[in-house]
């Protein structure tokens, strides 16, 4: 029987520091997988599924912030940060949308191998399954990608729409508070605007519910919030 190898996903721009990598983790015994650039990150974290992400802050494309911060929609896989930073703010930042360890360069080989057990060792006390994409009945959500479908075709959604919808999707089959949505959604000063719980839900109905005045998924609970039934 082949043993699997661990697979890590490595998000570098800067070459020499990958090729450090990537002979650092393969001579350890790991599967190691490379981007250069963050969007292609997350395209390879979702289709590939690795165990652990290695994320440098300053990419090409897009900061490494906002990668940590996309996957975290979807994805709970451990996210070891990057970065010449070492200011303590930048720590806090990174940690608080997600990332579960920081690494300041330069750094060693025996660090590096360290911090990559300790977030395998809390991934498999979690029992962490990620799933990037959600269906129920004629409707898919792609969170890798942040693109709905209905019926095999792309539905557009405003971003405060997609935002609501992820967030019902991802406890799918749970009552959510209209606090919760109002707070996570538009932020925590719109805590009792729930017009526009009322608004936006009812665009989104009208959107991917084939009959919006009788939802078969957006359901509202009456004083309470909203859920999406998967049944």
């Amino acid at each position: 029987m082949v043993e699997t190898k661990v697979k890590v996903l490595v998000i570098e721009d800067e070459p020499e520091i990958r090729r450090f990598l990537r002979v650092s983790l393969t001579n350890n015994g790991y599967d190691a997988l490379e981007a250069t650039k963050g969007e292609e990150g997350l395209k390879i974290a979702a289709e590939s599924r690795p165990e652990v992400i290695i994320l440098d802050l300053g990419l090409p494309d897009i900061d490494g912030s906002e990668v940590a911060r996309k996957l975290r929609e979807w994805s709970e896989v451990p996210i070891i940060v990057l970065s010449a930073r070492d200011g303590e703010n930048d720590k806090v930042n990174l940690l608080a949308i997600g990332a579960d360890d920081y690494l300041t360069k330069p750094f060693g080989v025996p660090e590096l191998l360290a911090r990559i057990k300790v977030a395998l060792r809390h991934a498999s006390k979690a029992q962490i399954q990620d799933e990037p994409t959600f269906t129920a009945g004629g409707i898919k959500v792609d969170m890798s990608t942040r693109t709905v479908y209905l019926d095999g075709e792309e539905v557009h959604l405003t971003p405060n729409e997609y935002n609501l919808l992820l967030i019902l999707v991802r406890n799918a089959g749970k009552l959510v508070s209209q606090q919760q949505l109002l707070r996570d959604v538009w932020g925590p000063g719109y805590a009792k605007e729930g017009h526009y719980l009322r608004v936006y839900m009812g665009q989104l109905r009208r959107k991917l519910e084939s009959d919006p005045a009788n939802p078969k998924y957006l359901i509202t609970e009456p004083g309470l919030g909203y859920r999406f039934r998967t049944e």
